[in-house]
């Protein structure tokens, strides 16, 4: 596979494709890694996974460097991608002597459940963040005792091939974690197809989605999906409009915009639309779009040729709105824009167009904000800027999404659950409970009487 310089659109390097061979000898090999690792202490599996994430550590900057080349983030987000593994491998660890069972009452006897690994965990990354969600999946399903095969995305697998390299370096047990660079439609569907993987943890669109999770039904596979988003930012006339103007530009630029979570629907309330609009113009029209690699820039390029073009095919060249500026010749460049003017239901409206573009709506009302953010067929995130504590919690409970934040955009915490409702996904990561989605509960019955 040849692997792409998005700024440069220049030849970075060819990796091999993983065969359906090759995962089928990944699988058995991870079968017998995964057995002795669950049966070693909780306590020294917490000991690998401290040294693994030390090791992370100590190539920050490498990885960070990596992702700027393979796949066009800025330095400073690279570097955030790279200690975020290094901060899951460490928060895992700590889950890994506390995976708790209960005891039940119950009468005649004691009853107490415990958690055992599923086994052998298929991971499948995507290329927007390939390093941070590669490891959401990865650092808990090895701290509850699994092996993992993670499948990088075509375009960005250097980052997971580094640091299954570093996983070795720090003494992981052979075999337990593996990197397999494929085709989707080769080694992505001989791991979702393998009856000796238990379960999938999927990262992409939600088409993909839906044909894994068919194919996993006729093996009752788990899964676990993050699939699309179209999320809302909401601002209501009573909100301290300078704060939410100013964090909504990177709220949907963000990594190009190729970010599931990006709020990408801003929904203003009527009687303030126009000045937020005024507010926003520079701020839009002065982010910096160019090189990542240089410390400066804000924005850097689309991840291919074909994602640019699926962006585009969303604005015309007349469309009202606002425009920045993007770097002319080689690489995936696309200027940061705002549609303004459409209607609710057109496509840029409530289409997933994962690129560096975003629709402003007006509403007139709490219930027509509440009826706008629900009418897409996604929920994973949003945002609600408001003082009023009552109306963020009544739009919070309203929203069909699986992460707001008031008066924020944060979406992304390991310490708390991530998914989506509908379209958006199923099942949660991160998070306290990160560790029992890779585990079966297993109930014990012991009876006391004579």
């Amino acid at each position: 596979m040849r692997i792409l310089n998005p700024a440069t659109g220049q030849t970075l390097t060819t990796v091999p494709a993983s065969t359906e061979a090759d995962v089928h000898t990944a699988v058995a090999r991870a079968t017998e890694a995964q057995r002795a690792w669950a049966a070693t202490a909780p306590a020294a599996r917490a000991h690998h996974l401290h040294r693994f994430a030390a090791t992370v550590d100590a190539h920050i900057e490498e990885l960070a460097r990596l992702e700027v080349a393979e796949a066009g983030h800025t330095l400073g987000n690279a570097r955030w991608e790279a200690g975020n593994v290094r901060d899951l491998l460490t928060y895992s660890a700590g889950g890994a002597e506390r995976l708790n069972g209960r005891q039940i009452p119950t009468p005649g006897g004691l009853d107490v459940t415990i958690h055992e690994p599923l086994g052998v965990i298929g991971v499948i990354a995507p290329w927007n963040f390939p390093m941070p969600i590669a490891a959401w999946a990865t650092a808990p399903a090895l701290a509850a005792g699994n092996a993992v095969l993670l499948k990088p995305a075509e375009t960005t697998p250097l980052t997971a091939l580094r640091l299954a390299e570093l996983a070795l370096e720090s003494g992981l047990p052979e075999h337990l974690f593996q990197v397999l660079p494929g085709e989707g439609a080769v080694a992505g569907n001989a791991l979702v197809e393998h009856p000796g993987v238990a379960k999938i943890v999927f990262t992409g669109s939600t088409r993909v989605g839906k044909q894994i999770m068919a194919t996993c039904a006729d093996q009752v596979k788990r899964v676990t999906l993050e699939l699309g988003g179209k999320s809302p930012n909401i601002v209501f006339a009573d909100a301290d409009l300078e704060a939410a103007v100013a964090a909504t530009p990177m709220s949907f630029l963000d990594n190009s915009g190729q970010d599931c979570c990006a709020r990408t629907r801003i929904l203003v309330e009527r009687s303030v639309h126009d000045r937020f609009l005024e507010l926003l113009a520079p701020l839009i029209e002065g982010v910096v779009v160019g090189d990542p690699s240089d410390e400066k820039t804000q924005m850097g390029p689309l991840i291919s040729q074909v994602q640019v073009d699926r962006v585009r095919a969303y604005v015309p060249d007349d469309a009202p709105g606002i425009r920045g500026k993007a770097p002319d010749g080689p690489g995936f460049w696309f200027p940061p824009t705002v549609l303004t003017g459409l209607a609710p239901d057109a496509p840029a409206a409530v289409e997933e167009i994962f690129g560096p573009v975003a629709v402003v709506l007006p509403f007139d009302d709490e219930a027509d904000a509440i009826r706008l953010a629900n009418a897409t067929e996604y929920g994973l995130s949003g945002s609600i800027w408001t003082r009023d504590v009552g109306r963020a919690l009544r739009v919070s409970q309203a929203v069909r999404a699986g992460n707001l934040s008031v008066n924020s955009h944060s979406s992304v915490r390991y310490w708390t659950p991530f998914g989506g409702y509908r379209q958006s996904g199923l099942g949660r990561e991160l998070g306290p409970d990160a560790l029992t989605a890779f585990t079966e509960t297993k109930n014990i019955f012991i009876s006391t009487e004579a």
